[in-house]
């Protein structure tokens, strides 16, 4: 597969060569700009799973996601410069053929002119204090807003935009000052007596009139900063934007890497870096927490999650710098740092209230993102609990780790244990290889056929797990999430379609159902083309999955065969809330056996049902997560500064609410296996240091509902 994709590559390379010979009648070698989007169409046309037609439709499509993401908050054209770019609305197909980019070149020029135009406008509307106490509101969901009309529109909108930001800063300084209070100085030394030693009296609170000055001051420099960055783009990146949209046209996961951005994209492959260790990505002009790399400072503080999104940083107790409306890479310089080293991160959860996290730097902790067992003791039975991060394999056969091999270990170990029953945790799990999720299903039934791929071409391979050994045949749980994705999907699918056990959780999986490889468009280049390197590479959709009863796990996911309330329920996230996602489909379902041995689902159901109906804590979340939906939908703040307040502490008093209920739960009885005890000789240290994925589980409703439902199977 990889040698044809290769030669594809190459031979497009030629083909534009050719074409462009004919076309110029004076032979001028092709610029770098039309060597990459002709390059990397080719490369999609012939190659992708599902190919479009460079087209008045394809067209339409980069046009609209490409405006989109060139000024999302709607902050810099007016409606009639869009207009103006709307008259290449079905020309970019044309252009992209004949090697132009019209439509490029006038929105970069409308930018330019706009930024600079915005940049007096920010520091005059700064250069003001603020009326808080007027009734007035701002829409903060960008999508309901339109472009302003005209200059007064957009004025009265930049006026609102920065009003906000600075009531924003003034509410967190407001908390901030609110906690010193409550810490109190404490004497040591007697009364009229020096002591050095003695706690210097606080400093005075600030005034309302003083807050706000200090946080229009900070609105100011995060608006300088960011505006440097916007004028600071070169050709080069405008280039970069504008093909990854392309890419992304054709799919949310077939994209183009700048040659940065592929050396950033490898060093998160590798696992191992000094940092948080989250990865990190651009929307709508903020960086969100993409996901949580298992083991890393992050995953063991506890408090950022995936889908946050980050508005400052600071470094320690240093002043925070805000990163709204920065590039991922530019944010990243400022988020990562040396083992040991504290970075604050200012964050907005999807909720829309805000939260300071602490975190101290440090390098990933390899062995964490391993799979990784324990007992849970639960009315004296043991039940066996299986946490695997990710779908990790040693792809380059260098005598790495594989997640199937290590898994079959830790069955082998639970079984020593005598465990009654397992919970397979695949929540927050995105996938990895396909090989590792087809020989680990077979771990728990015999051979036969674990799921199906199919190319563009409608060729389908079923790929078998061809072991009959079953490393465990007791009963199961899997358990997943709305962001287990990918081979976590293609597992749970198995579990599911051979009825070999019973998979809970959120109301459905991702739903990403396809597969991608990543290609050096630097290689496919003839030697005559040198001077234009590096151009970057291609991430392209080839193949899509099928379960073995011939439905797709893409778009629409897993869906557990029992559903409970979950944290996230609120969050519209998965495969179809983004941009051109490939659809849901169907083809012939594999021959295959259902275990003979199959769980009672419908009476595991209705027994969980009434579990989950009577739990106080389980209401709780449900009645949280509701809420949360309906703050989210809730768009239209105040900007009177006393109920943005109120507004505040509601959201707040949810949060602790919740907070309040998981302590509540009764603690889950964790314990390491003994083989790993002996293998450790005995060491608390180090025991401890291999329990630590256990800590923020001991109050995890929905795992203590798994075993619940392993202790139904086991009556």
């Amino acid at each position: 597969m990889k040698i044809g994709l290769y030669a594809f590559l190459v031979t497009a390379v030629f083909v534009l060569a050719s074409y462009r010979l004919f076309r110029r009648a004076d032979s001028a070698a092709p610029s770098k700009d039309e060597v990459l989007i002709a390059t990397m169409l080719q490369g999609l046309s012939a190659a992708h799973y599902q190919p479009e037609k460079v087209d008045d439709a394809f067209s339409r499509r980069v046009f609209d996601l490409y405006l989109k993401r060139l000024d999302y908050r709607k902050k810099f054209l007016l409606a009639s410069d869009v207009e103006q770019l709307r008259k290449y609305q079905l020309q970019i197909d044309d252009q992209v053929k004949r090697g132009t980019h019209e439509f490029l070149d006038l929105s970069t020029k409308l930018m330019a002119e706009r930024t600079k135009e915005m940049q007096g406008l920010y520091r005059e509307l700064l250069a003001k204090p603020f009326d808080f106490t007027v009734e007035e509101t701002f829409q903060t969901d960008f999508e309901k807003a339109a472009f302003p009309a005209d200059k007064a529109a957009q004025r009265e909108q930049w006026r609102k935009l920065l009003k906000y930001e600075t009531l924003t800063r003034i509410s967190e300084m407001m908390d901030a000052q609110e906690k010193t209070k409550e810490k109190k100085p404490v004497a040591t030394a007697e009364p009229g007596a020096a002591n050095a030693d003695a706690p210097t009296e606080p400093e005075p609170p600030r005034t309302p009139a003083q807050m706000e000055a200090e946080a229009r001051k900070r609105v100011l420099k995060y608006y300088d900063d960011q505006f440097a960055d916007i004028l600071e783009s070169d050709a080069n990146e405008r280039l970069s934007t504008y093909a990854n949209t392309i890419a992304n046209t054709y799919d949310p996961h077939t994209e183009y890497f700048a040659p940065r951005e592929k050396q950033d994209f490898d060093i998160a492959m590798t696992g191992r870096f000094e940092g948080i260790g989250a990865t990190l990505r651009e929307k709508d002009g903020l960086i969100y927490v993409d996901d949580i790399v298992p083991g890393s400072a992050s995953s063991r503080q506890g408090q950022l999650k995936k889908g946050d999104a980050i508005l400052r940083v600071a470094q320690g107790a240093a002043e925070p710098v805000s990163i709204e409306g920065w590039r991922t890479a530019k944010a990243v310089t400022l988020i990562r740092g040396k083992k040991g080293s504290e970075v604050r991160l200012t964050v907005k959860k999807p909720d829309g209230s805000t939260h300071i996290i602490p975190i101290i730097r440090d390098v990933v902790v390899i062995e964490e993102t391993y799979a990784q067992s324990a007992t849970i003791n639960d009315k004296g039975q043991k039940i066996g609990y299986l946490r695997l991060p990710t779908f990790y394999a040693d792809f380059n056969d260098n005598g790495g780790r594989s997640s199937a091999e290590d898994v079959k270990k830790e069955l082998a170990k639970l079984n020593q244990e005598g465990v009654k029953g397992v919970i397979f945790d695949l929540r927050f799990n995105g996938g990895g290889s396909l090989t590792d999720a087809v020989e680990m299903a077979g771990l728990f039934m015999e051979s036969g056929p674990m799921v199906q791929v199919r190319d563009g071409q409608g060729r389908t391979q079923v790929l078998n797990d061809k072991d009959p050994r079953v490393q465990y045949s007791g009963p199961l749980v899997v358990l997943v999430n709305k962001y287990s994705a990918s081979a976590s999907e293609i597992l749970a699918a198995a579990i599911q379609d051979y009825k070999r056990g019973v998979v809970m959780g959120a109301a459905s999986t991702y739903g990403k159902g396809t597969v991608q490889r990543i290609f050096d468009l630097d290689e496919a280049l003839p030697a005559e083309l040198n001077n234009i390197k590096p151009i970057g590479s291609l991430k392209l959709t080839t193949q899509k999955f099928y379960r073995v009863n011939g439905g797709s796990t893409q778009f629409k996911g897993v869906v557990p065969d029992i559903v409970l309330p979950d944290a996230y329920a609120y969050l519209d996230q998965g495969e179809k809330e983004t941009d051109y996602p490939l659809k849901w489909d169907e083809i012939q379902p594999a021959r295959y056996r259902p275990w003979d041995n199959a769980p009672a689902i419908d009476k595991l159901r209705a027994n969980s049902k009434t579990r989950v109906a009577t739990s106080p804590s389980f209401k709780v979340l449900d009645e949280i997560a509701q809420r949360m939906r309906k703050r989210k939908d809730e768009t239209v703040v105040s900007l009177k500064l006393a109920a943005y307040r109120a507004e505040q502490q509601v959201a707040k008093a949810e949060a602790d609410k919740y907070d309040a209920t998981q302590k509540a739960a009764t603690a889950l009885a964790f314990s390491p296996l003994s083989a790993d005890v002996k293998a450790l000789g005995g060491d608390t240290v180090k025991i401890n240091r291999a329990s630590r994925f256990t800590k923020n589980l001991r109050k995890d409703i929905i795992l203590g509902e798994a075993i619940a439902v392993i202790q139904d199977q086991t009556k």
